[in-house]
């Protein structure tokens, strides 16, 4: 029951952080790790409970769900759930040493994307003078590497998509919160499927199932709460956890 209380109280502030902003991975992730399980199974597991998660966040605001420029939401979304597979496909055939080496690199870049991400996207619009703006077949590029990493790591990957559609279409991030989430959802859900007939996750079915039940409950109150949250504060509480979790990994 403690394990089970830590892994809901896990899941459900990943939940919610994934709905507001961003950073759920980076909560998930050490605490399935702490749980004993090997980090493999931990980054499958999270992925797996996180997506439904990220669909209840895209549910409740999808009244406010806004095309990216000229990209129909229809040909972004096929494309997430396409990349998303294929990162979770690397996942499952690559040795897990591959993994192990590479997490902390991984946890790395995706704190630096946290914590300057927003501001290099908003000095290269102001360079730029928000003059770019990106095909609609660039933009599905990018999103499909975006989704490949997301289906593989998948840390901080909805930053990057709020910096790539701001840098290359000039589009407000808040504005976009709910595309992100869609999109969340969609890297999540092939990732998801895959994981569930490829990786160890059934074999921990009470971690698996209070994770997930948490992120549901984070991403209906996050997707709530994501206007009323002041951005900095979040940003300060999702970026000293990721500092605290890459210090960690280099140190194990």
């Amino acid at each position: 029951m403690p394990d089970f209380s830590l892994v809901l109280l896990a899941g459900l502030a990943a939940g919610v952080l994934n709905a507001i902003g961003g950073g759920g991975t980076f909560v998930a992730l050490p605490a399935l790790v702490a749980l004993g399980l090997p980090a493999v199974t931990a980054n499958a597991v999270s992925r797996v409970a996180l997506m439904p998660g990220a669909a209840v966040g895209a549910w409740a605001c999808r009244r406010e769900i806004s095309p990216v420029g000229s990209t129909s939401t229809g040909a972004l979304t096929i494309t997430s759930v396409i990349g998303g597979g294929v990162g979770a496909a690397l996942l499952s055939v690559l040795p897990a040493s591959a993994f192990d080496v590479t997490a902390p690199w991984l946890l790395a870049f995706a704190t630096v994307i946290l914590a300057f991400g927003r501001r290099l996207s908003g000095a290269l619009s102001a360079m730029l003078g928000r003059t770019v703006n990106l095909s609609s077949r660039a933009i599905l590029i990018g999103q499909f590497c975006l989704a490949v990493y997301g289906g593989y790591f998948g840390g901080a990957v909805g930053i990057m998509m709020l910096a790539l559609w701001s840098i290359g279409l000039g589009l407000d991030a808040a504005g976009n919160n709910p595309m992100r989430l869609t999109q969340l959802a969609a890297i999540y859900l092939s990732a998801a499927v895959l994981f569930l007939i490829t990786s160890d996750a059934l074999k921990a079915p009470l971690i698996l199932t209070g994770m997930l039940v948490g992120a549901m409950a984070g991403g209906f109150v996050g997707a709530h709460l994501a206007r009323r949250t002041p951005a900095r504060l979040l940003e300060a509480f999702v970026l000293t956890i990721a500092v605290a979790t890459t210090v960690l990994y280099f140190l194990r």
